[in-house]
């Protein structure tokens, strides 16, 4: 009776019908009952905004384990409870309200005492968090995103600051406070500082309680002095980027109000390794760079771009496309404007078109692009050939740079989960151009791209 309910909600009331709303409150609701709201046994860490979440949630993660904790851990990415961890294959950033519930069940009795949660705008509308009592709420940054759900930046940003506005009167747990964490580099910044706790903390790249000195970057690691009032503190570690060096002062701020000092930070900031998906260089003794990246926005794309445009000697070939299904088709061309200034070849392939014809998303992307098709610019609706190719034209010195879909393992094609892994597909194409080149002592790309 409940799945034909469901299928029917699903299949016939629009997303924003409250109707709909009525049903997924209802769902969590009965979830957190049905479970006993286990999450009032945690000190419960939620981290929202556009991007960042996943890489802050593991480095929160990382801290609290170093600090002796143990810890169980949700985010589009990965799941972990304590030293059990898999791969997030449900395309969902939060889970659904009974998948959740019972993931704090389990968390609690294998004996955890911190779960930290991705948290995004849609679990927020549809209540999917809905009894979750939670005692930390971190802000990465807001840009437009998910649109076509929310109707408006003004819908998307509320849902966002509900966990803010709501923090202060959820039950207090004995000996744990409710935190805010928020940067004061973003534009929004004000407006949710306005919102009471028991202790704010602020970070930034720019200002902050919480801030970096002296950042250096360079290919494979970077640095930055994390500073405090009265303290800091000298971190080298292997993620790239001031974004992510903002994430780490995050996961800091979030760190030192539960108490934990800057050595602690530190020594788990440094052991870190590279977010699966996340600028990830796939190596296999090629002579340029290959990253594997999840950025599908034009803040992010912009920010990847502009991190290894400088370190290229040669030239920066990015493969690209956007989501279909009707989601946010204006960032489209504004996708096309990013790739149109920052790279020297363009490939637009499939992303997970859903049920829209792949090719109009690809020419949707290409009115942002100034150069003509065959100058810079080629449209390959098969994202398989599409890295081939750009592996294929790849030289000593470039950067081939493969974006939009990061760690992801399905592609959505006609309602079809589709297998699919950006990573193998580049280090199986360049392991057989590796041995190639072994074999016959020269590098025969073409014949490498006829298999599979």
């Amino acid at each position: 009776m409940l799945k034909q309910i469901k299928s029917y909600i699903d299949n016939k009331i629009p997303e924003d019908s409250p109707i709909r709303l009525l049903y997924h409150r209802f769902k969590a609701m009965l979830a957190a009952l049905i479970y006993f709201f286990p999450s009032n046994n945690f000190n419960v860490i939620a981290v929202t905004g556009t991007k960042g979440k996943s890489t802050s949630c593991s480095l929160i993660t990382a801290i609290l384990e170093e600090a002796g904790k143990k810890v169980a851990m949700s985010t589009s990415i990965n799941l972990q409870i304590g030293n059990e961890k898999w791969v997030n294959t449900s395309k969902m950033t939060t889970m659904s309200p009974f998948a959740l519930q019972k993931f704090f069940k389990t968390a609690y009795q294998a004996g955890c005492e911190y779960v930290v949660l991705e948290v995004s705008s849609h679990a927020v509308t549809q209540s999917r968090v809905w009894g979750v009592n939670f005692d930390t709420v971190a802000l990465t940054h807001i840009e437009k995103d998910h649109l076509e759900y929310h109707g408006s930046l003004e819908e998307y940003v509320s849902a966002k600051e509900k966990l803010f506005k709501n923090l202060n009167g959820l039950n207090r747990k004995p000996n744990i406070s409710k935190v805010m964490v928020l940067n004061e580099d973003d534009s929004y910044f004000e407006r949710f500082n306005e919102h009471h706790a028991d202790l704010k903390m602020t970070y930034g790249l720019n200002r902050g309680t919480v801030h970096p000195k002296n950042i250096q970057l360079n290919a494979d690691k970077s640095s930055f002095v994390l500073s405090i009032p009265n303290n800091q503190i000298d971190v080298t570690w292997s993620l790239m980027g001031t974004f992510n060096i903002a994430n780490a002062l995050l996961a800091a701020a979030v760190g030192i109000a539960n108490g934990i000092n800057l050595t602690i930070i530190k020594s788990a900031l440094e052991k870190v390794e590279p977010i699966p998906g996340r600028l990830e260089r796939i190596e296999v003794g090629q002579p340029y760079t290959v990253i594997v990246d999840y950025a599908h926005t034009t803040d992010s794309l912009t920010k990847l771009c502009s991190l290894y445009k400088p370190l290229t000697k040669g030239k920066l070939i990015l493969i690209f496309g956007c989501t279909g299904g009707g989601r946010d088709k204006a960032k489209r061309p504004l996708m096309g404007e990013v790739a149109d200034q920052f790279a020297d070849l363009i490939i637009l392939t499939n992303d997970d078109p859903y049920d829209e014809e792949e090719m109009n998303i690809i020419n949707d992307i290409a009115v942002g692009i100034k150069r003509k098709e065959g100058e810079g610019l080629w449209k390959i609706v098969s994202r398989k050939e599409a890295v081939h190719l750009a592996l294929m034209m790849a030289k000593t010195g470039d950067t081939v740079i493969l974006t939009g879909k990061g760690c992801e393992e399905v592609q959505i094609i006609r309602g079809e989960r589709v297998p699919w892994d950006d990573r193998r597909v580049v280090h199986d194409f360049l392991s057989r151009t590796i041995e190639i080149e072994i074999d016959t002592g020269e590098m025969v790309r073409g014949n490498a791209c006829l298999e599979g």
